[in-house]
């Protein structure tokens, strides 16, 4: 598959960039000024999007570098640099210790929830099943549901084809991706290629040859693959919110070119750099953006994706124990006329 290829070649040559950086990193001693410079310089030789956010990362070690004093405990020193890392307002770039992880959230915050659990118990009822961590049934006017919740939940193709055969009788799919924080590339494909009746172009990747903020390699196209046996060729709307992250960001990315697809919702949270780690000389962990990825235009979509329809929950369905977006869905597809 092309993302297991991309990822295996990117690894490769992630791999022996830090290891030619080996010795720079090895001069680095275990105390507070140390390990703070040992961050630092990883992200400045390895984060793939300082020029793209237009961050200045001398300032912030100007900014941050001055806090730091040589008897500062592990947990003063943590707190710092999770304070450093959220300047970089990137979901996948966290501090690992035993004692906590940072993380930047703020991809979600500020934005409407635009999904209620105990609301779309409602849709499932309890008669659902569950193939694959994907919760799925026959909505009473014949339109499928399908909720999956993370990419970290692997889906075989069995589980697919099961799922699209039950549902082959109804008048379209609802693919309800809400509160997705990402995981497996392969599942995307997995599950994309359902959708698609020809080898398609969905983006481009690239990565850093180089040391500095803007050395990238020519860009690397992506395609989705076409599955050879059963897929849907009925309707199928994706339903999105600000909490679609990461790999769920590359899979909206995606169905945005199948053909009977429609993306309504929210913009996605984002996270489109591919993530890699490193380790400080405390033995703490940093793992951080590496390479971005881009729509088909060579475009980042680091900061989400637009739905092709907005829509919003709101108070008034809510309180009728409705799902705006659902509602939605259903409305299209009946319209569809298919």
């Amino acid at each position: 598959m092309i993302f297991r290829k991309i990822k295996h070649l990117l690894i490769l040559l992630f791999s022996l960039s830090v290891l030619s950086g080996c010795e720079d990193n090895q001069r680095f001693d275990n105390e507070p000024r140390s390990n703070f410079d040992a961050l630092w310089k990883i992200l400045d030789e390895n984060y793939c999007f300082f020029e793209y956010k237009e961050i200045d990362w001398n300032a912030v070690y100007k900014k941050y570098g001055s806090r730091v004093k040589t008897d500062m405990g592990n947990y003063a020193l943590f707190n710092l640099m999770g304070e450093m890392l959220s300047e970089l307002k990137d979901g996948h770039v966290n501090l690992i210790a035993s004692h906590d992880m940072s993380r930047y959230w703020s991809w979600t915050e500020d934005f409407p929830l635009n999904f209620d659990p105990n609301i779309q118990k409602k849709y499932l009822e309890r008669d659902f099943a569950i193939a694959g961590g994907m919760y799925y049934k026959i909505l009473d006017d014949n339109i499928g549901y399908v909720y999956y919740g993370s990419f970290s939940n692997d889906i075989g193709d069995a589980n697919m084809s099961q799922v699209l055969s039950q549902m082959s009788v109804c008048k379209g799919i609802i693919f309800d991706v809400r509160n997705n924080g990402g995981g497996s590339l392969t599942n995307v494909e997995r599950i994309a290629s359902r959708f698609f009746n020809e080898k398609t172009l969905v983006g481009y990747i690239s990565h850093k040859i180089g040391k500095g903020h803007s050395d990238f390699s020519d860009f690397y196209p992506k395609y989705v693959n076409s599955y050879d046996r059963i897929r849907y060729q009925k309707p199928v709307v994706v339903l999105t919110n600000r909490s679609c992250y990461s790999a769920t960001n590359d899979f909206v990315n995606v169905m945005k070119h199948a053909p009977n697809a429609t993306i309504i919702g929210d913009k996605t949270g984002g996270g489109s750099g591919l993530p890699f780690s490193s380790e400080l000389p405390n033995g703490w962990s940093i793992r951080f953006s590496a390479s971005p990825m881009y729509n088909v235009n060579k475009e980042h979509i680091e900061f989400g994706i637009e739905p092709d329809v907005y829509v919003s929950m709101t108070e008034s369905d809510k309180s009728k124990g409705k799902d705006s977006i659902i509602e939605k869905a259903r409305e299209l597809i009946h319209s569809s006329g298919r």
